[in-house]
């Protein structure tokens, strides 16, 4: 796979792609700072033309001309892969390509249990078109009120109901993509079974970009479920957490949406940073679970069962169960406010690797006394997705120690504590990037840890799709 050279676009190929955008279609980057900007603050991106394109025909139009000249594309979802997919660090020579304004919802059917949307749909506006239909589309995350149905895609996204529903590579039956030669696939209609060759389906969504731009996607909905339970259980150890997730799968079974694990720690911070989030148990704990199922009429009355047989058992610590949706909100904000009372705090390493669900707690063991052995005195906040195995541990400098003061004076921790994660990770046979893609920040990690036959294999088929390595160089490929 030929290095990316970024070469330098043409003012006559700038003037020809604003021809095709017309003049609401394109922004000068010194307008626009906001495209350029990384969600936790640690660098700036580079460009020199934004475009917004309204269709994918000019999307199609775009890329050809960029194809011609070998000009580089960024394609730009909603801003908040935290990887670096969407920003170009590397160089100013690109065109950055946002979706923003191809957002409908070209079709539903409740009946087919199908929505087509627009690759620059709102996941928030996805959900809210949905449920007016007496339908869900399961794809959730702290992000969804910024986040874009492309990025989901582009990256695979995860989120808090994988355990039930999946990722959003199983939410969804069809995509129609821009090629990086221009050329549309069209590969839309949603059907449940299809076996005409290769899913390129499959391979254009996690690609983050470098193998062409979604432009749209037949997103698979589910009728909304008539009754939902949520509870907030306080546990002694992440170990304890793994007996419980198993005595309430007996319980529930597949009624499980979500099962999150949040040290007490991460409790801490949200309720200091936002008053109104209090620690619902009676006292704090060292662990915490937060749980949520849903499905037919009877299902919270099966979760409260379930949590006391787990109190029966000396499982859990205490529980609290929400009685109206006011409490469910509260106790997920717990939860999703955990991202950005981490950047509150100073954390200056937050890490994004999963495991198998059994190896949870020896994982979560391990990475603390690798990280701790670098520094005794650092803090740690570990949460996550406990019933897919997706644990972050956020990283923070001593107590009463800047951010800034500890990079200064420990100019190579970042990437010495992001290490020590990756080989805790490796060590017991998990990945470096459950949710968030490679982008371009992961790209020497990936190189580190893929299996070289899986590398070889990416390399080879991003040469053969886009041999002139104009779809978002720099990214992903190793």
């Amino acid at each position: 796979m030929p290095a990316a050279q970024f070469r330098k676009p043409s003012l006559q190929l700038l003037n020809e792609i604003k021809k095709i955008t017309g003049n609401s279609g394109w922004k000068h980057p010194q307008d626009e700072p906001s495209y350029f900007e990384d969600p936790r603050g640690r660098f700036k991106g580079k460009g020199c033309l934004i475009v917004t394109p309204q269709s994918t025909q000019k999307v199609s139009e775009i890329t050809q001309l960029c194809n011609q000249e070998r000009v580089a594309i960024i394609p730009y979802s909603g801003g908040t892969g935290v990887v670096a997919g969407q920003l170009s660090i590397e160089s100013e020579n690109v065109i950055i390509m946002s979706l923003e304004k191809m957002n409908n919802i070209r079709h539903i059917s409740a009946d087919d249990s199908i929505l087509v949307a627009e690759a620059g749909c709102i996941l928030e506006n996805v959900h809210n078109i949905a449920n007016e239909h007496g339908m869900n589309f399961p794809l959730n995350m702290a992000s969804k009120g910024s986040c874009r149905v492309g990025g989901n895609l582009a990256t695979n996204a995860g989120g808090i109901q994988v355990l039930r529903h999946g990722n959003a590579r199983d939410l969804c039956l069809g995509i129609e993509a821009v090629l990086p030669d221009g050329m549309i696939l069209n590969e839309l209609a949603p059907l449940q079974k299809n076996n005409t060759g290769y899913d390129v389906r499959h391979l254009m969504i996690g690609s983050e970009g470098t193998l062409g731009i979604i432009t749209a996607a037949a997103l698979k909905l589910k009728p909304l479920d008539p009754e939902t339970g949520t509870a907030f259980i306080g546990i002694s150890s992440p170990e304890d957490g793994l007996k419980v997730l198993r005595e309430i799968k007996r319980h529930l079974g597949d009624s499980i949406s979500a099962f999150e694990l949040m040290s007490g720690f991460g409790v801490q911070l949200v309720s200091a940073d936002f008053p109104s989030l209090k620690n619902p148990l009676s006292k704090l704990s060292e662990w915490n679970l937060l749980l949520e199922a849903s499905g037919s009429f009877g299902v919270d009355n099966l979760m409260q069962k379930a949590i006391m047989a787990c109190l029966e058992k000396d499982l859990i610590v205490d529980a609290v169960i929400a009685k109206s949706q006011s409490q469910r909100e509260s106790l997920w904000g717990l939860r999703e406010n955990i991202p950005d009372s981490n950047r509150r705090a100073g954390a200056f390493c937050s890490s994004d690797t999963s495991v198998i669900v059994s190896k949870v707690d020896v994982f979560i063991k391990d990475t603390i006394s690798a990280i701790s052995a670098i520094d005794p005195d650092i803090r740690i906040n570990s949460y996550g997705h406990l019933g897919d195995g997706n644990i972050h541990h956020n990283v923070f400098p001593p107590n009463g120690v800047s951010k800034t003061e500890f990079l200064s004076n420990n100019p190579e921790i970042i990437a010495t504590v992001r290490m020590a994660i990756n080989e805790v990770t490796h060590k017991h046979g998990g990945s470096i990037s459950a949710e968030h893609g490679i982008g371009r920040l992961k790209v020497d990690d990936a190189e580190l840890y893929l299996a070289d036959a899986k590398k070889l294999m990416i390399k080879r088929i991003k040469s053969v799709i886009d041999p002139n390595n104009i779809m978002n160089p720099g990214a992903l490929v190793v």
